[in-house]
């Protein structure tokens, strides 16, 4: 438990320092070498670059605030389930009726959870799923955005080609011996080391989108699906989406804002009711 507990600290410190190395790289490394402009000019193509690269940042970093600040918890639950000494779960929240569950990491009672997420610290459920999935969305996005730029650098700066597809794969384990060898500069071996950070981070957030789209348009979780609890949907597709990302679910994809309604207390008599 201490180390889960740890690492519930220490991945959100992860999070905001990775992004804040992105911004960095992206303006004062990527864009002012691969767009070289004469003077202090501003060319079209350099203010598109920075305008997509904001976009995509201020909204994974807005729906990860709007993760934290919409927690899953019940807020009419106090009490801590007391769990017994032999209990084999180390996180996973014991269930209580109706849809809630207790994490032991939160300590907390969770409406309709569906997973821990530790780069949040806090419980994924019925508030703030729809800004986990869109979080998830815009940071695979910005992970994406920065590889491609990323490697766009290394070939102006260093002049290194990337028209092989062996090239990426082999570049590791090569500018880590060239490092050692004192033959590329720190800089040089940090980058490829950011390269592989945001095609890793972008690959299993993309992964994570596509998994929580799919239990939520069933009218499952992760909990329910981890358990063997294959039950049948909960009303339409469209309805459990309309559930998750509200009405206004247009402005979500674009803003971090919040655009469903969150009913306090009880989820799940609440849309056992709904659906009746």
């Amino acid at each position: 438990m201490l180390k889960l507990q740890m690492l519930n600290a220490i991945a959100p410190a992860y999070f905001y320092t990775a992004t804040a190395v992105t911004f960095v790289l992206h303006f004062f490394l990527f864009i002012p070498t691969i767009f070289q402009t004469p003077g202090l000019t501003l060319s079209p193509i350099v203010v598109l670059h920075a305008a997509i690269f904001m976009f995509l940042m201020t909204n994974a970093l807005g729906n990860y605030s709007m993760t934290i600040w919409f927690p899953a918890e019940s807020a009419n639950e106090k009490v801590i389930p007391v769990c017994s000494p032999d209990c084999p779960d180390r996180v996973d929240a014991h269930y209580l009726l109706n849809g809630r569950h207790f994490c032991k990491l939160c300590k907390k009672v969770i409406l309709k959870r569906d997973h821990h997420c530790f780069f949040t610290g806090n419980c994924i459920g019925n508030r703030n799923m729809r800004y986990f999935i869109m979080f998830s969305i815009y940071t695979s996005c910005t992970c994406l955005y920065s590889l491609v730029l990323g490697v766009a650098y290394l070939t102006v700066e260093y002049s290194i080609s990337f028209e092989n597809p062996l090239t990426f794969l082999t570049l590791l384990p090569l500018s880590t011996g060239y490092f050692f060898l004192g033959m590329i500069c720190g800089l040089q071996f940090f980058l490829v080391l950011m390269l592989y950070v945001w095609l890793g981070v972008g690959l299993v957030s993309a992964g994570f989108c596509c998994q929580q789209v799919l239990l939520v348009a069933r009218g499952q979780t992760w909990c329910q699906l981890h358990k063997g609890q294959l039950v049948e949907s909960r009303g339409t597709w469209r309805s459990n989406l309309s559930d998750v990302f509200g009405s206004r679910w247009v402005v979500g994809l674009f803003l971090p804002v919040q655009t469903v309604e969150t009913i306090p207390g009880n989820w799940y008599s609440y849309h056992e009711h709904k659906h009746d």
